[in-house]
């Protein structure tokens, strides 16, 4: 009897940690990511749901709010950033993996401004941006949202910083600032083009030289103590299907 009893106490534990294995594999990755990946990532996240995991859960907003929260422990598997500001904060605080750490994707910058109210803008000093448009000119918050962080850099380098400087409305994230020239409330506004490109509602005015800012990347990285299924879902965002989907919604390829 107590050597059945032992038999059935060992039984008892394999099951009990195979199924805490099990339950472990099937729990969905939890992805922190900048609203300017929402489209991609929503795609690709049905993408992985169809190939027989747990659809990831994904939360999206700027990408300094969400570095803030990674930092304060909130329950993330994986961080996607919008510059690599951001992602050099969460890893100060220990909160990556560093072996994990991808440049997984670029961007460009554009003016963009009401298509019933488009204006014609050359991006170069002295061309008098601001007195193109009338109103306001949306961006993210410049010096803390990715975004702001380019778009003052860009504006700077064309010299129209100055002279926008009073007009500027910054914005939690960069799905915020494109809403509000969405609906008028600014006469123009400065995004990702792949925000530009979803909506319907704004034109695009010009184009950012490459060289008027720093080089928009999008770091990606595990936090620490990342389940096996996130290191798995973290290989597909890198991996070949993956590429031609960011590739659709207007993404470059990150830094080699």
């Amino acid at each position: 009897m107590p050597l059945l009893r032992c038999c059935a106490c060992v039984l008892f534990a394999l099951l009990s940690v195979f199924g805490v294995g099990q339950a472990r594999a099937d729990e969905p990755v939890r992805v922190f990511a900048a609203a300017s990946l929402t489209n991609a990532l929503e795609e690709l996240a049905t993408q992985w749901q169809a190939a027989g995991h747990a659809r990831p859960v994904l939360a999206f907003g700027a990408s300094s709010t969400l570095a803030k929260q990674v930092e304060a422990g909130a329950p993330a598997d994986l961080f996607a950033s919008a510059d690599q500001k951001w992602m050099d904060h969460v890893a100060k605080a220990g909160r990556i993996a560093p072996e994990s750490r991808v440049a997984l994707l670029g961007n460009t910058l554009v003016l963009i401004a009401p298509r019933n109210r488009a204006f014609k803008a050359t991006l170069r000093e002295g061309a008098a941006l601001a007195t193109r448009f009338r109103g306001k000119l949306c961006t993210g918050e410049p010096g803390v949202v990715p975004v702001g962080i380019y778009a003052q850099q860009a504006l700077t380098h064309v010299g129209a910083w100055d002279a926008l400087q009073g007009r500027i409305v910054g914005t939690d994230d960069v799905r915020t600032a494109l809403a509000f020239v969405e609906r008028g409330e600014c006469g123009a506004g400065v995004v990702y083009a792949t925000d530009a490109r979803i909506s319907q509602k704004v034109r695009v005015v010009a184009t950012f030289p490459a060289d008027s800012h720093a080089p928009i990347v999008y770091p990606v990285a595990l936090t620490r103590d990342a389940p096996a299924q996130a290191r798995a879902f973290l290989a597909f965002l890198r991996g070949p299907a993956a590429a031609k989907v960011f590739l659709r919604h207007g993404f470059t390829r990150g830094l080699p």
